[in-house]
């Protein structure tokens, strides 16, 4: 069992959608907490706090350098995040599980996605840079994914951008490329493409 630290919203009830979010490296739990209540008004939201630091900046993994990853760290820590998520799930009925993630943050939810490719009904993967080739995944055929990148963006090049989505694809995922024309930073275009994103998971009004 992990003891990330964490913060989190009930929702709506128990049978609410959980969203899940993952910050970038030098953010915290408080990073995306606010904006996924408004983005998914009644979910329970779940945001962990990377346990890895780095010249004091959280991350959720270790690296060697820029796009350079431990990749015996990053599989051990992607299954103490999937050991996480299934905790929080275990406790609910949620209608559907559905997890953001920003840069670094993005990496690790890709990276639980690729090992455990049930556990998500959808994702948001926020400049994401994945340096190696996934496994084949039968599992996430139909998975909504919604990827967003800078067509600028010095950490996360446009190649791996288009690589990753193509591999998605490739599983039969219901994949989403979104770019904008500036670097690594969160645009609001993006975000208004996230919200689009979540409306089939919003809670219904009676």
């Amino acid at each position: 069992m992990s003891s990330y630290q964490f913060r989190r919203s009930e929702g709506a009830d128990h049978t609410a959608p959980m969203f899940f979010v993952f910050h970038g490296t030098g953010g915290d739990e408080d990073q995306f907490f606010e904006l996924a209540g408004q983005l998914l008004p009644g979910a329970a939201i779940i945001a962990p706090r990377g346990d890895v630091s780095e010249g004091g900046a959280l991350r959720y993994f270790r690296r060697t350098g820029e796009g350079v990853y431990d990749m015996e760290d990053l599989k051990a820590r992607t299954e103490t995040m999937a050991d996480f998520v299934k905790a929080q799930l275990a406790e609910r009925a949620p209608s559907s599980v559905i997890g953001l993630g920003y840069s670094n943050g993005a990496n690790i939810l890709a990276s639980v996605q690729f090992s455990h490719p049930k556990l998500f009904d959808a994702t948001m993967l926020m400049h994401p840079l994945i340096p190696f080739a996934p496994p084949s995944q039968p599992d996430l055929a139909g998975k909504s994914v919604l990827i967003t990148a800078g067509r600028r963006d010095p950490i996360a090049p446009a190649e791996a951008t288009e690589g990753l989505a193509g591999y998605f694809r490739e599983q039969q995922a219901q994949v989403d490329l979104f770019w904008h024309e500036g670097g690594h930073e969160i645009r609001q275009e993006e975000l208004l493409r996230v919200q689009q994103a979540l409306q089939p998971f919003s809670i219904q009004k009676a």
